[in-house]
């Protein structure tokens, strides 16, 4: 095992990080394609190659990473400086017949015995933007305690400029006055970080034009920060960031000096329930010394190793440990941890290198199925834009929806649908004609009435013939309650974007306890929801939190239809 992975003894299983010496053994799925050598291929080699490498881009949604030197078991035998060469240029030519680029990620010094001829082993990212969209999208949510910097990073990695210790960098991500006043997010924001296809890490938000539509129509993979609030008292509305919002990843935010207080254990503990991959970045590691540094980062280690989080822990301290991590993040239990400072600057190199190429999140067995099920659009937030009329903010879950397409939109407080039709659609800020599965966007409704709209709503097609339910039942873990759960008990549940209190009407048991499963039935007390079996749910009333999985939905029967 590397030992500069930091993985202990006890992780070292089929979970745990590859060795220096070799690689995991390569499988057909995904977007990483090892090859020993691409010396001078004949022209049918040559084809059967790019034929081969655009299946790669396709699994990784435009992106592929490339092993050369490595044997299909993983073991990396490496090359010589021509052969080396050779296959490099081989690659080139490949990706030019797809209109891909290529950037080498990082080399290795094979050491081989018997000889004393150097041997070397390259990966090398290929990227190629689909034709069928603009750019590869990836959402990030990111999570901490107050006073953790968490809005101060985004700044600095958005806009290209170090922070001044008083927290200048920050200030163009609030929405209110007085989230400038008091220094607190409150609400949810998004920003957007560009890359370009070309160099190592170039990032397009740096350039002299840094609106939302140019770097959108520059950049080749965006990233999408979604900034949410760290003080206990918007702990509503960081939930429905997590649930509503289906982020990809979650970067929790850690500060050097202040280490694990407040809301941190509990934000990392909703993106565990969540099953929504973790990385941790510790920053203002300029306010303290190394000393204190270290004592956080060992405590956040004991914490995510711990029973809780059963992680495999990985301190980046380079360029190399930033490209491991990237590329098992979504497939394995590993956990990298980041020590930044926005003030210096100091290793947000590697944080930027880390984005650069982290994978998204759906292969494209998965995207292509989500893509022709039944569009299903869920409604996060509501505007009234002048000379446009209403619109409508949200992620599609499955489907894809199109301008001028007519959909139901609902459950109104009856429980009915109401069609309406798209009269135009917005992406990061850009006018676009359709979105995908998994991608955020505002739809125009033009004059629809905003006062039968609300935070919670789902737009489906019209022969979904949806179904709204005051009532359903799930399968629940209890992770903390003060003493047991009995029926009757109320509680405010969130399911994607519905976010609505509810009592529990039925238990298959007389109570349930903390660490405790049951099946409970659960009756929204206020107006009937679209609810969809399978969907993951958290339940929360003072300190009480739980999860669950919705098992069966009630149909329900307006009384005065």
């Amino acid at each position: 095992m590397d030992p500069r992975l930091n993985v202990d003894a006890a992780s070292s299983d089929k979970n745990s990080l590859p060795s220096l010496s070799s690689l995991p053994p390569e499988i057909e799925e995904g977007n990483v394609e090892y090859k020993l050598k691409l010396v001078n291929p004949s022209p049918f080699r040559f084809e059967h190659l790019v034929t081969q490498m655009k299946w790669r881009l396709r699994e990784g949604q435009g992106e592929a990473i490339y092993e050369i030197g490595v044997e299909d078991n993983g073991m990396l035998a490496g090359l010589s400086d021509e052969d080396l060469d050779a296959s490099l240029k081989t690659l080139n030519r490949m990706a030019e017949k797809l209109g891909a680029s290529t950037t080498i990620l990082r080399e290795r010094i094979v050491e081989s015995m018997g000889t004393e001829q150097q041997r070397r082993a390259c990966e090398v990212l290929v990227r190629k933007v689909p034709d069928d969209q603009q750019f590869i999208d990836l959402r990030l949510a990111v999570l901490g305690n107050a006073d953790a910097g968490k809005s101060t990073i985004l700044g600095v990695l958005t806009q290209g400029e170090k922070d001044n210790g008083r927290g200048r960098a920050r200030l163009n991500l609030f929405r209110h006055l007085h989230e400038i006043q008091s220094g607190r997010t409150s609400s949810i924001s998004h920003e957007i970080l560009g890359f370009d296809s070309k160099g190592e890490v170039r990032v397009i938000n740096y350039s002299d034009s840094r609106t939302a539509e140019e770097i959108c129509e520059q950049a080749s993979k965006l990233i999408t920060f979604i900034d949410l609030a760290g003080h206990q008292k918007y702990l509503k509305t960081t939930i429905f960031g997590l649930t509503g919002h289906s982020p990809d990843f979650a970067m929790l935010v850690v500060s050097a000096n202040m280490g694990v207080v407040g809301t941190t254990r509990e934000h990392l503990g909703l993106a565990m329930a969540l099953e929504v991959p973790v990385f941790v970045v510790v920053s203002k590691i300029d306010l303290c010394p190394p000393a204190t540094v270290e004592r956080t980062v060992l405590y956040l280690e004991k914490l995510l190793k711990g029973p809780g989080c059963n992680k495999v822990t990985l301190r980046i301290r380079n360029v190399d440990d930033a490209m491991t991590a990237a590329t098992h993040l979504h497939s394995t239990r590993v956990c990298p941890i980041f020590t930044v400072s926005s003030v210096t600057g100091q290793y947000l190199d590697l944080l930027k290198s880390f984005l650069n190429v982290l994978p998204p999140l759906h292969n494209s067995k998965e995207q292509e199925r989500l893509t022709q099920e039944s569009p299903e659009f869920q409604v996060d937030e509501i505007f009234n834009v002048p000379h446009v009329g209403n619109v409508v903010g949200g992620t599609l879950l499955r489907g894809t929806i199109t301008e001028e397409d007519t959909l139901l939109v609902g459950p109104s407080e009856s429980g009915y649908f109401a069609p309406v039709k798209i009269q135009s659609i917005h992406r990061n800020r850009s006018a676009c004609r359709i979105i995908r599965p998994s991608q955020a966007g505002t739809l125009a409704v033009g004059d629809f009435d905003k006062c039968t709209l609300r935070k919670g709503m789902v737009m489906v097609a019209l022969e979904a013939k949806p179904q709204s339910c005051i009532s359903f039942e799930a399968d629940v873990y209890v992770l903390f309650h003060c003493t047991a759960i009995t029926i009757r008990f109320q509680t405010t549940v969130h399911v994607g974007s519905v976010c609505q209190t509810a009592i529990l009407e039925h238990i298959d048991k007389a109570s349930v306890q903390t660490n405790e499963k049951a099946r409970v039935t659960f009756k929204f007390i206020k107006h009937p929801e679209y609810i969809r079996e399978g969907s993951r749910l958290l339940f929360r009333e003072g300190k009480t939190k739980g999860i669950g999985q919705v098992i069966k939905v009630h149909p329900y029967n307006n009384p005065d239809r």
